[in-house]
């Protein structure tokens, strides 16, 4: 047998054709198979000509090659597929707790407290945030006055809020906010007109996907799916 001819023969031998073959005929498929050629190649090697050692070192060498590699892509899989698992359980325990992610609207419960943040570009004479139903009528404007730039830090709980940690001296009008489905708008003077600033607000997560792409949902309260890399906040 002609020593390039059975090097193209295990030059077929890739890691994804080995991967295949495993798979169906087991993980010592790819050695059998060499030591298979190799035994056909001694046997009918010129007894005149024998194989020079470097040749034959060099078929060893290409085999143990292929071994290593198709080893390091198993363990890669092997360690991609427990990061993946150890991530989805992480964001499993998330349920029941409470996320900010970038949302104009979110979900006030019983008893409960809204919280969100804005980020103020600029310094403004007049920032006001304003609180509407699910019907679109605005039920409550909280007056913030003055403001300089940076974030604003925020908390609502129907009749009271709080900015930056600090309670306001404001109180609704109404007699009762009933749990619901709220829009919040955070506006800012700014220049001369009137900006509605991206607002990030809080909602509690009610459970997590895992979708096709390994890609992790979480399903929140109120205001539907968002990716884990959408949140903006992790909170107590």
């Amino acid at each position: 047998m002609d020593i390039s001819n059975v090097d193209s023969v295990l030059n077929q031998f890739s890691i994804r054709n080995r991967q295949s073959d495993e798979s169906e005929n087991g993980d010592d498929l790819g050695r059998d198979v060499f030591l298979q050629l190799l035994t056909t190649q001694l046997q009918n090697q010129n007894p005149l000509e024998p194989q020079e050692n470097s040749e034959f070192v060099a078929q060893l060498a290409q085999f143990t090659q292929v071994e290593s590699l198709d080893e390091l892509s198993n363990n890669f899989s092997d360690f991609t597929g427990s990061f993946l698992s150890n991530q989805a359980l992480a964001a499993s325990s998330l349920v029941g707790t409470s996320v900010t992610v970038p949302s104009s609207s979110t979900l006030l419960s019983a008893g409960g407290v809204v919280s969100g943040r804005v980020e103020l570009p600029t310094s403004s004479p007049d920032v006001n945030i304003s609180i509407f139903d699910d019907n679109g009528s605005l039920i409550d404007r909280i007056p913030l006055g003055e403001q300089a730039s940076g974030e604003l830090i925020f908390r609502w709980d129907g009749l009271f809020a709080e900015l930056n940690g600090e309670l306001l001296d404001w109180q609704s009008q109404n007699a009762e906010i009933p749990p619901g489905e709220y829009e919040i708008r955070v506006t800012a003077l700014i220049g001369g007109e009137s900006t509605q600033l991206d607002t990030g607000l809080s909602a509690n997560v009610n459970s997590v996907t895992v979708g096709n792409n390994n890609e992790l949902t979480l399903n929140l309260a109120g205001i539907g799916s968002f990716s884990i890399d959408d949140v903006i906040q992790f909170n107590q």
